[in-house]
């Protein structure tokens, strides 16, 4: 049984991390300070005598006897981030700072969760792991994408001059159950909007593209990736290189849900990327032929089942 600490861990994405832990017979240490993260994510975990929750936000210390740190702590949608960019920055620059130290200290191995969006509105399509990206370091969004950009310096760092044992992982857009009816994601939007019977909004002349993946994919190639050779630290990418467009993701849900929604247009936000799909070559190699097994259509299926219940 392995000692194991999911920072981030009562969010959408870490709430499915730690029972997927908690099944592989772990035991999971859950930090989360709740600013998006729920405690109807984890209730389902609190029978489990393996599971412990503690209430802490990563900006300040923490200590614990841990071997292995999934660093996930972190606003990932702009209604939030941008809410408060000065925090959303402290987390991912101070709350690396304070895990890595963690790790060095315990001797223990952790990954970071890091994001597409350190590519920026890229030049590149696809995006492989050796693009540096486009980023606007004085933009709206430049809390989050700059803020996991220097994360991602920091576990490097930590590696080159102190050991610390890192793996960096790269997520592109993730949706699944668990996802905040009122995050602003793509998704989650179309889904609410078209179970409440609203018009569905897009952004942008709704051409611009993303690559959606599965929340059970995301976590399958993190935990592979917490498990390879010490040598490999990342980064590598783990998203669903198929590419669909804004108006073709939103006919999707209007047809899915049955709604009688109409779509209309706002103006785009700025430094919205107009297109993201991730080159999975690495993940393919790295990660014992992890790959995507979950079309859009099974996701949306699942996903719109859970946000029938919630709303």
């Amino acid at each position: 049984m392995k000692q194991i600490l999911v920072t981030g861990g009562a969010g959408f994405i870490g709430s499915h991390l730690c029972a997927r832990l908690l099944k592989e017979g772990n035991y999971v240490i859950c930090l989360d300070n709740f600013f998006t993260g729920s405690v109807k994510n984890i209730l389902h975990l609190q029978q489990n005598p393996f599971f412990e929750f503690v209430r802490h936000d990563i900006t300040t210390p923490f200590s614990a006897e841990v071997e292995e740190i999934y660093n996930l702590a972190c606003p990932a949608s702009p209604v939030y981030y941008q809410e408060d960019p000065i925090q959303t920055v402290k987390t991912s620059v101070m709350g690396a700072i304070n895990m890595l130290g963690l790790a060095k200290r315990k001797k223990a191995k952790i990954l970071q969760a890091s994001t597409s969006e350190v590519y920026g509105d890229p030049f590149v399509h696809p995006q492989t792991e050796s693009y540096w990206g486009n980023v606007n370091p004085i933009g709206p969004r430049s809390c989050y994408d700059e803020g996991k950009r220097c994360a991602e310096t920091l576990f490097m760092d930590y590696h080159r001059q102190n050991d610390v044992r890192i793996k960096i992982i790269r997520i592109f857009n993730t949706y699944g159950p668990y996802m905040s009816a009122n995050d602003g994601r793509v998704v989650s939007n179309f889904i609410v909007q078209a179970l409440q019977g609203n018009d569905i909004t897009i952004y942008g002349d709704g051409t611009q593209t993303r690559s959606f993946q599965y929340v059970d994919d995301l976590i399958e190639g993190m935990v592979r990736m917490m498990q390879t050779d010490d040598d490999f630290t990342g980064p590598v990418n783990i998203g669903n290189p198929g590419e669909f467009s804004m108006l073709e993701l939103a006919q999707k849900v209007i047809e899915m849900t049955g709604t009688k929604s109409k779509i209309v247009f706002r103006p785009l936000p700025g430094d919205d990327p107009k297109q993201r799909k991730p080159d999975i070559t690495l993940a393919k190699e790295k990660l014992g032929g992890w790959e995507p097994k979950v079309n859009l259509e099974e996701g949306l299926r699942e996903t719109i089942k859970y946000f029938k219940t919630i709303l």
